[in-house]
């Protein structure tokens, strides 16, 4: 749910980054709302079922005994740290982290970690900023396999260290509009990617930056690797998009993600694929009207929804 800032007492630090000082909001103690959006709304921390908060809060108290047992182990502080943000307490875990780097600087798991919190409470530059430190640590390294903190159907870990860092390093230059800057990322992204899922995951933000940037001759070739047999566990919505960039049947492939509203992270996705298929193919009013049908849907923390609130804010900007 969305609503707007009056009355809400916070306060607002200044933070460089990138070579410049940045108004970045924080919220006031007790107060539940994470972020303040690119459109200037308060966004409130997700209502969880009792049954699904009550079964992740004991995961964190759980990762709570493991750490203060192994103080000295940074895996630990982590996953103190992913269970707090699964809570959605998005700036606790941001604290968590930011802790974990002063006493642990160069494990690149902790700036991975917080610069995809950063992304969600929409402080993006902070999030290229410790993506691309992640990136720099792990350069010419082994990569690891990332372990599910909610396991898939299969319970088939999908994601690699290497992979997460440029899917989120794209994603985080995707929604600051530099579409050079992600195109590069999401390539990096595929070329460590060993698994259906993460090859379409990044395939997805690849073309869709190839298209803002006007490169269509690259975007076509880019779906050209994207085969109808592919065995997708998880992201099986940017693998639909995929396939509908691929036969051009957008509108009819896509209608159904606003037939029962945007629902979840999922229908975020679906929908965010379809506003922007308008936008690049001339259909702006159409594209607003499907952006602000997915922003209706309240999946703030999704990043369909991130994406959405970003092109309308620049939109809002330009007319």
């Amino acid at each position: 749910m969305r609503i707007r800032l009056r009355g809400l007492f916070a306060f607002v630090t200044l933070v460089a980054c990138h070579g410049r000082a940045k108004a970045v909001f924080v919220p006031a103690p007790g107060s539940d709302v994470e972020a303040i959006s690119l459109l200037g709304d308060s966004l409130r921390r997700p209502e969880l079922d009792s049954s699904v908060r009550e079964r992740m809060q004991t995961q964190l108290d759980e990762a709570r005994r493991v750490e203060a047992a192994h103080p000295g182990d940074p895996d630990a502080l982590i996953w103190v740290g992913r269970r707090t943000a699964y809570l959605g307490r998005f700036n606790e875990a941001i604290a968590i982290y930011t802790d974990g780097i002063s006493r642990f600087p160069n494990d690149a798991r902790l700036y991975r970690h917080r610069g995809h919190r950063y992304i969600t409470v929409r402080r993006f530059d902070q999030a290229i900023a410790d993506l691309e430190r992640a990136a720099g640590l792990t350069a010419g390294r082994p990569d690891e396999v990332e372990p599910d903190g909610q396991p898939n159907a299969r319970n088939i870990p999908i994601g690699s260290l290497q992979s997460n860092i440029w899917y989120h390093l794209a994603l985080a230059h995707y929604l600051r509009g530099d579409w050079d800057a992600a195109i590069a990322a999401a390539r990096s992204g595929i070329r460590v990617s060993t698994n259906a899922d993460r090859f379409v995951s990044q395939s997805h933000w690849l073309y869709m930056a190839l298209r803002r940037a006007g490169r269509t001759a690259e975007a076509t070739e880019a779906l050209t690797a994207v085969r109808n047999d592919l065995e997708v566990i998880e992201n099986s919505s940017y693998y639909q998009l995929l396939q509908a960039y691929k036969s051009g049947l957008v509108a009819q492939a896509m209608d159904s993600a606003f037939a029962a509203g945007v629902r979840t992270a999922s229908d975020a996705s679906l929908a965010y694929g379809l506003a922007n298929w308008f936008f690049y193919n001339g259909d702006t009013d159409r594209s607003i009207r499907a952006l602000e049908q997915l922003i209706a849907g309240g999946q703030w923390t999704s990043f369909g929804y991130i994406a959405a609130e970003a092109d309308l804010a620049r939109l809002r900007r330009v007319r």
